[in-house]
């Protein structure tokens, strides 16, 4: 395999004549019978580019927090409690909130927390030894970062980083991330606009650009859940599991009241939400223990939703009961209400969350956990969605985790992980456009080509100034249908599913031969953004999906594509910026070099090929959408 640098040599030597007529085609940058996984989605929040202590390039919203874990933090045995680990986190994601906002902030959100290293687990004792699977345990430090990522209009995203360190053998472990979106509270009956957050390190960039598509998958999350419920049966289906207890989920339920103290509150006077989560989080591992009859570890705890504020005088009931038992993971409902000192008087909803437990063993392995036997009625209802929520979980895991060795160029699409695909698609776009380094290799007129060498990929990026208005060019390089209207290595592109108004799935056929000397397809979803908020681009992204009614076929050679797509911004009302992006594996370079004295000028030539499609539909445009 050539490597990058003497592709790097050969590109030189042409003078930026650097790319064959056919790589600006998405489809003919397609990897045939790749494994290579897709990019990272996003980098882990609260992560900087610069190395530590390098004050001069803090964002100046992030915030850090270095506690000793003291005996006064622990559990029973010894190590750091999840509730306590909530506090802190709260509380370094509400003052970096407040630093960006100059206001008191309160927390409306905390996303998913998936723990990646065990916080408390339980010591062992074997013959002749004591030993202890790690833990954060009494002694040990607890790093915490966090900043905001992006401000909405009176909401902002916080993302947290948190780390254990041990002082003695100055090991450093992740312990977990997380997302929380915070809200500004200005004066009774007015609200507060947050000023736009100015990203400077690619980092920042590229934090700021995909907060927004997180925005948008909390929003849609619960109607995700509700379309996963309708499309699976109706009947409550008992899982089988051979010599398992079963357990009635009433056995587990939890009830707990706590009254809120001037302690219990937050510099605003209501009660602090950390608190309020670790309140929760002790019910919830009453119930999961009540089930296992063990002490269960905390594995992850579904989006925390704050509903209203309480304060102090509040009576808090603190609910808890296991909805649903998996072979080696349960999952705890619990939520939060308040009531003042009159029980007359309705209860008001203030938390819930879905916490999942595992027991483990001695060599620190999942055990297998009885069955849980839901009540008929809501009892039945909270074991099916518990159920979906699991599967959810597993597919935005699979999808938006992007582990770089697990996860195929062609993910399969259905409808239960449709959302978070889409995310990765339109994230993976933009942490591409976000990225620094990019090197001018060719200017042609109006038609510049860019490329970007990383170690595992080999990007591209052609960009033009086109007289349309940004939403005009955006609504015509959206419909891949009309793609060989001005791409010449387009044969057919067929609409298989209009998934929403954003998404749509697409069976393309290229001009373009294989190595076999067939034709290419593709199993295309593309995936539309409009701007969130001024200065964002339109985005078209595509990548490549399998679907079981258009399996591979042996009339062509399947395809599949990386990273590819289209950013427009408006330079003014009646000009806008048309940039294409294309991202390679190493896998392509052969092909690459084998094409490298291909004319760039063919290259620029299907650009102003697209520039030609523009201007000429633009008025079509119009037409129709008056008539609309």
């Amino acid at each position: 395999m050539l490597s990058f640098f003497w592709l790097r040599c050969l590109l030189k030597m042409v003078k930026g004549n650097i790319v064959p007529e056919d790589i600006l085609s998405f489809c003919c940058n397609g990897l045939q019978g790749s494994t290579s996984p897709p990019p990272p989605c996003s980098r882990d929040p609260g992560e900087r580019e610069e190395a530590p202590g390098a004050m001069g390039g803090r964002s100046p919203t992030e915030v850090q927090m270095s506690q000793l874990v003291l005996p006064c933090h622990t559990n029973h045995r010894g190590e750091l409690s999840a509730g306590q680990l909530l506090k802190w986190i709260d509380t370094a994601a509400c003052l970096s909130a407040e630093r960006h906002a100059g206001c008191p902030c309160v927390t409306a959100s905390m996303d998913d927390i998936y723990f990646e290293h065990t916080i408390s687990q339980t010591y062992i004792n074997t013959p002749g030894q004591q030993r202890a699977r790690s833990g954060v345990c009494v002694g040990q430090v607890v790093n915490i970062k966090a900043k905001v990522n992006r401000a909405f209009n009176s909401s902002m995203e916080v993302g947290i980083q948190v780390s254990y360190e041990d002082l003695c053998s100055g090991k450093h472990c992740s312990i977990c991330k997380a997302y929380a979106t915070f809200v500004a509270q200005g004066p009774p009956g007015t609200k507060v606009k947050l000023k736009p957050l100015a990203p400077q390190t690619e980092e920042e960039k590229i934090e700021h650009s995909i907060a927004a598509e997180r925005r948008r998958m909390r929003l849609v999350h619960k109607d995700t859940l509700k379309d996963l419920l309708t499309r699976s049966p109706r009947e409550t289906e008992l899982e089988t599991r051979d010599g398992s207890v079963v357990v009635p989920a009433e056995k587990t339920r939890v009830e707990s009241v706590e009254l809120v103290l001037p302690p219990h509150a937050n510099h605003q006077g209501n009660t602090f939400g950390g608190q309020i989560m670790a309140w929760m989080e002790n019910v919830a591992t009453i119930a999961a223990s009540r089930l296992c009859h063990a002490h269960p570890t905390l594995r992850a705890i579904e989006m925390f939703h704050f509903r209203g504020p309480s304060q102090v005088g509040d009576r808090l009931v603190l609910k808890a009961i296991v909805n649903n038992a998996f072979k080696n993971s349960m999952e705890v409902g619990v939520c939060a209400e308040a009531y003042g000192q009159e029980m007359s008087v309705s209860r008001r909803h203030i938390n819930s969350a879905f916490m999942t437990f595992v027991v483990l063993d001695e060599e620190g392995r999942p055990r297998t956990l009885p069955m849980v036997v839901p009540q008929p009625g809501d009892g039945e209802r909270r074991y099916r969605e518990a159920s979906a929520r699991k599967k959810i979980r597993l597919d935005r895991k699979y999808v938006v985790s992007c582990k770089q060795t697990e996860v195929p160029l062609s993910v399969p699409w259905d409808q239960s992980n449709k959302v978070y695909l889409s995310y990765n698609n339109v994230s993976a776009l933009k942490t591409l456009v976000a990225k620094a380094n990019w090197a001018l290799a060719r200017e042609k007129e109006k038609v510049r080509i860019y490329t970007l060498e990383e170690d595992k990929f080999l990007s591209f990026r052609i960009e033009m100034s086109v007289r349309i208005a940004a939403g005009q060019a955006f609504s015509l390089l959206s419909d891949l249908r009309r793609r060989h209207e001005w791409d010449s290595h387009y044969a057919s592109a067929e609409l298989v599913q209009q998934v929403d108004e954003d998404d749509a799935i697409y069976h393309v056929v290229s001009q373009t031969l294989s190595h076999e000397n067939k034709p290419q397809d593709f199993v295309i979803l593309a995936s539309r953004r409009k701007p969130c908020d001024k200065g964002d681009p339109y985005v078209v992204a595509f990548r490549s999906v399998t679907l079981p009614t258009h399996p591979a076929c042996s009339s062509f050679t399947r395809g599949e594509t990386l990273c590819s797509g289209f950013c427009v911004w408006p330079e003014s009302e009646e000009a806008s910026k048309v940039a294409y992006y294309n991202q390679a594996t190493p896998g392509y370079l052969a092909y690459v070099t084998t094409n490298v004295a291909g004319l760039s000028s063919s290259f620029c030539a299907t650009f102003e090929a697209c520039e030609r499609f523009l201007l000429k539909n633009k008025d079509d445009l119009i037409a129709r959408l008056r008539d609309l």
